[in-house]
């Protein structure tokens, strides 16, 4: 169990490109082997030593593959994932984990009843800004924390022509970047009592939603978490505000940025934040605090030692499925204009204690 696992990635669009085969490559106890993917240029040209292979069907099932690593179109990840585990295959999916809760549920059995581990690639877990988040709430500096918000804002006023925002199953913010908010979320508070959601398409020809304000009801403490398309600049990564002190992160994680232009996952000064959060006491007085390094390679990091049976599983397939409850609830919220309480299995409920 201790030499390389083999890996299969499914899918070689901007995900696959720029996250998981840089992070993939550069973690010990992995070799990614195969590559399915229809670019077949581009996968010759960039990683002329994989085997190519141009049906995804065949790939998650291949004889020679250990692990496969789904990053593909998001209404696809369920079929891929059953084929992958009914194969014998470990499997990691790329955030959302499915379209529905129901197929959440149906893969988390299937994988235990195969006996084989299957993950969310929720790498920002390993975000420098979540973990000084994380950092300055469980120091207790903050006191009982009131407010936490959340933010992704980017600037792309131009409808894109690209899945993710057409009109079709698993498309828009809310599934892009919902689960990587509201994973955070739960990691810090647990589970919400209730959702209440705004998802709306705020740009011109806009096919899906564009921008969301979800809020997740923890009773005393308020999760807000947000993101839009047409947001310049100014606004901060987090804020937080407690009983003692509030928290403020204005710039996000830079390990995407580095990603883009080439930089290899642990290259010198890999993950350095060099915009530290600060921290106002209740006189107003401004302490400024350096935040973690962040390290997205530590996701599969963990996944090598769950598969060796040296650790759990980084993120769990009913973690996984309570993810699913809090996305399938903002979507009810924002439909019908009510807060939701989310559906939590036991098991689901467990998952976070």
């Amino acid at each position: 169990m201790d030499t390389q696992l083999r890996v299969a990635l499914i899918g070689y669009g901007f995900v696959g490109e720029i996250f998981h085969a840089p992070l993939i490559e550069s973690v010990n106890g992995l070799r990614l082997t195969h590559i399915a993917s229809r670019q077949i240029d581009k996968v010759r040209t960039q990683r002329p030593g994989v085997t190519l292979i141009d049906d995804y069907h065949a790939a998650v099932a291949h004889p020679d593959v250990d692990l496969v690593v789904l990053a593909t179109p998001n209404d696809t990840h369920a079929a891929l994932a059953e084929l992958a585990l009914r194969a014998g295959k470990h499997v990691v999916v790329d955030k959302p984990f499915t379209l529905t809760l129901r197929e959440a549920r149906q893969l988390a059995g299937i994988a235990q009843e195969e006996q084989k581990v299957l993950s969310v690639f929720q790498n920002r877990r390993w975000d420098s800004d979540f973990l000084g988040a994380q950092d300055v709430i469980t120091s207790g500096r903050l006191g009982e924390i009131a407010v936490y918000e959340s933010r992704i804002e980017r600037f792309r006023p131009e409808v894109r022509t690209r899945w993710r925002e057409s009109d079709g199953p698993g498309s828009g913010l809310w599934y892009d970047l919902g689960p990587h908010l509201a994973d955070q979320a739960l990691c810090l508070f647990g589970l919400p009592e209730r959702v209440t959601a705004q998802l709306v398409k705020q740009r011109q020809g806009a096919l899906a939603d564009d921008w969301f304000h979800v809020v997740l009801d923890y009773g005393r403490t308020q999760a807000i978490l947000q993101a839009g398309m047409l947001s310049a600049g100014g606004s901060p990564r987090f804020l937080i505000q407690g009983t003692q002190a509030s928290w403020l992160k204005r710039g996000a994680d830079r390990q995407e940025d580095a990603l883009r232009q080439g930089v290899l996952p642990g290259s010198m000064n890999w993950g350095a934040d060099e915009d530290p959060g600060q921290l106002f006491n209740a006189e107003g007085i401004k302490e400024t605090i350096p935040v973690p390094a962040g390290d997205h390679r530590r996701y599969y990091q963990a996944v090598v030692q769950a598969l060796r049976g040296k650790a759990k599983n980084p993120v769990t397939p009913s973690q996984a499925c309570s993810l699913m409850a809090v996305i399938e609830a903002a979507q009810h919220s924002a439909k019908n204009g009510i807060s939701v309480v989310p559906d939590f299995s036991e098991a689901e409920r467990n998952a976070w204690h």
